[in-house]
């Protein structure tokens, strides 16, 4: 049934579409942290279809009120006043931190930070935006001209003047061998050359607190409070890219910018993913003197429906009672320790880092540190063999796994994937050593 699945994909959809796995899944259904595949397999998430399913699969108050609202009515428009679309933007505006907020909904992360481009470029009549290396925003027109991955920027045409600037990375790159302190004294100099070079005002930097596709990197917490100084003096906005970080993924904080809150809140956040736990939401939370900018007239076709708000709604209103960020941080801490320790020894494993339910483990060629997504494929294809579902990425020195199930995991299910994880790992490292057997027993040992 895949297999032939998969020739009618290949028949009609774009060969850039990437598909995981040699044997490519169709996943059928889920419950809780578990899926189906259409050949009756079940397995454990720690992937959250790209780090979206954020508190459950199938939870029920999502599925009962989307099919309530459906039952209503499907779709209005933003021409018309819609009660669920300003009950979630209430919402949102409270817990962004921002003050005197304004919200606009889009379908997804990449609308979110093409909107956000859109009004920090108008605010600050500039056309020039700050980006950081390694950095991915999304798969649009202008959000590949800022994305500092080329692994996915397949052009560099862009209507924006783009400038990438250190600090993402810490582990990597020049300021590799500092401390803490050292490397955000470095990047900041780097930030103050950079704007040396531009020609007039920059509109804005954006950047995301943990990058997600390039691997689960970050910089040191205060990085981006050390840079707000220099944007201050420049009136440079701040864009804080959460579409993955946001709704208390890394546990110790709700949104990503709260580790580097010194300086004060963003002025933009973008956010979309988990809060739909499946369903097409992003947007925009801005200051209303930034999101009231725009001197034309613009709407939603799509963004803000009925059931979308919903259900969005029903996701958070979830989270907040249930207080996942806790058990992020709780069951994150757990799973991080259990993983570090079963990377220990292992010579094809360069890092183990991340916060909460977001953690990336960085894989090399053993001896040389070179990346190898050749062993990233291997823990994936072994890990799928397990019955663990696990995402993969890193910049263009980097190859990494990237693990972030539903913000729901239990502690139980947290030692069983890191079990499974475990065997794939060491089924990597026997295919480095070019022990087959080893590694054949690996993985018929992986549970």
């Amino acid at each position: 049934m895949s297999g032939e699945l998969y020739e009618r994909h290949r028949a009609v959809l774009p060969d850039w579409l990437a598909l995981y796995y040699e044997r490519p899944i169709e996943i059928t259904h889920g419950e809780g942290r578990h899926v189906w595949d259409a050949d009756g397999n079940r397995y454990l998430d720690f992937f959250g279809g790209i780090l979206t399913t954020m508190t459950a699969h199938a939870l029920p108050e999502v599925t009962k009120a989307v099919s309530e609202q459906a039952a209503r009515i499907l779709h209005t428009s933003t021409l018309y006043l819609d009660r669920p679309m300003v009950e979630l933007a209430e919402r949102v505006a409270e817990l962004s931190g921002i003050p005197d907020p304004r919200v606009f909904f889009t379908t997804s992360g990449t609308e979110a930070n093409d909107t956000a481009l859109l009004l920090a470029t108008t605010y600050r009549r500039s056309n020039q935006i700050l980006a950081m290396r390694n950095s991915y925003h999304g798969r649009s027109f202008s959000t590949v001209g800022i994305t500092g991955n080329r692994s996915w920027s397949p052009t560099s045409l862009s209507a924006l003047q783009t400038l990438f600037v250190h600090g993402g990375v810490r582990g990597r790159g020049p300021y590799a061998g500092l401390s803490d302190a050292e490397f955000v004294k470095a990047c900041v100099a780097d930030l103050e050359d950079v704007l040396g070079q531009a020609h007039g005002q920059v509109a804005a930097l954006i950047a995301e607190p943990v990058q997600g596709v390039g691997g689960f990197t970050s910089p040191p917490d205060g990085l981006f409070a050390a840079f707000r100084e220099v944007l201050d003096r420049h009136g440079i906005l701040w864009i804080t890219d959460e579409v993955q970080t946001g709704w208390g993924r890394t546990g110790d904080h709700f949104w990503g910018w709260q580790a580097h809150a010194a300086s004060g809140p963003p002025d933009l956040l973008t956010f979309a993913k988990g809060v739909g736990n499946g369903m097409s939401i992003g947007g925009v939370v801005a200051r209303a003197e930034i999101m009231n900018c725009l001197g034309a007239n613009s709407i939603s076709t799509f963004g803000g429906s009925p059931v979308t708000m919903a259900a969005g709604l029903a996701n958070l209103t979830h989270l907040l009672e249930h207080d996942l960020q806790g058990n992020a941080r709780r069951v994150g801490a757990l799973l991080m320790e259990r993983l570090r320790a079963a990377c220990a020894g292992l010579d094809v494993v360069r890092e183990v880092r991340g916060r909460g339910l977001m953690i990336g483990i960085e894989v090399v060629e053993p001896g040389t540190g070179r990346p190898s997504p050749e062993a990233a494929s291997a823990v994936l294809e072994a890990a799928r063999q397990g019955g663990l579902l696990i995402g993969k990425g890193g910049g263009h020195n980097t190859s990494a796994l990237r693990i972030a199930p539903p913000l729901s995991l239990t502690a139980a299910e947290a030692e069983e994937g890191a079990e499974v994880l475990a065997a794939a790992l060491r089924t990597a490292q026997a295919m480095a050593d070019g022990s087959e057997e080893v590694a054949e027993d690996v993985g018929r040992s992986a549970p």
